[in-house]
């Protein structure tokens, strides 16, 4: 008996603990605007809709819909996981005014590359609302570099786009994006 209570406070510990990791990661909703309009806040804002899109289009994705990919062509949703995580390390290398390196994300789960990704969308936002020059981050791949306005059409909005893609996927596997979003507001609907 104290063997199934013990089984029963653990899972409850569990979900306890997966719960609060879920109320940590950035971009549950949109953060309040900010008071005056300048390049890096409107560059920032940028980052928060997509750090929004991305929290939900990837909220409550299952292995099959990771797997998922409407024909042979085409990269499966957790491949896209994979790339928008890739996106999100140039921008955030752009704000740390870092190059970008090759690097292997083969041994983290979808969890962790989410949480990544969301952290260095956050991060890179985060520097970009309080910067007076934009100009500055530069998207440094070693042998090239390319000013900031490559990555807003660039990453950002790839990013984006590819949102899009795991949100029209996700439905296509059975599993579509909530309704309780407002894309518009950045915020849950009431």
């Amino acid at each position: 008996m104290k063997k199934k209570y013990l089984l029963v406070l653990l899972m409850f510990i569990s979900l306890i603990l997966m719960q609060a990791q879920e109320n940590t990661l950035p971009y549950r909703e949109i953060p309040d605007d900010s008071e005056t309009y300048t390049a890096g806040t409107v560059a920032a804002r940028m980052i928060d809709g997509l750090g929004f899109r991305y929290y939900w289009a990837t909220e409550g994705l299952t292995t099959a819909d990771l797997k998922f990919k409407p024909n042979s062509e085409a990269r499966t949703s957790g491949e896209t996981v994979d790339h928008i995580l890739g996106l999100s390390r140039v921008i955030v290398n752009a704000t740390l005014q870092k190059a970008n390196t090759k690097v292997d994300d083969s041994g983290l789960t979808f969890e962790e590359k989410r949480e990544l990704t969301l952290n260095n969308l956050k991060r890179a936002a985060d520097i970009l609302r309080d910067s007076e020059d934009i100009s500055k981050f530069q998207i440094d791949f070693g042998s090239q570099k390319f000013p900031f306005w490559n990555a807003v059409n660039g990453p950002i909005a790839d990013g984006i786009w590819h949102c899009g893609q795991i949100v029209s996927f996700r439905r296509s596997s059975g599993n579509p994006f909530t309704s309780n979003v407002s894309l518009f507001s950045g915020k849950l609907k009431e």
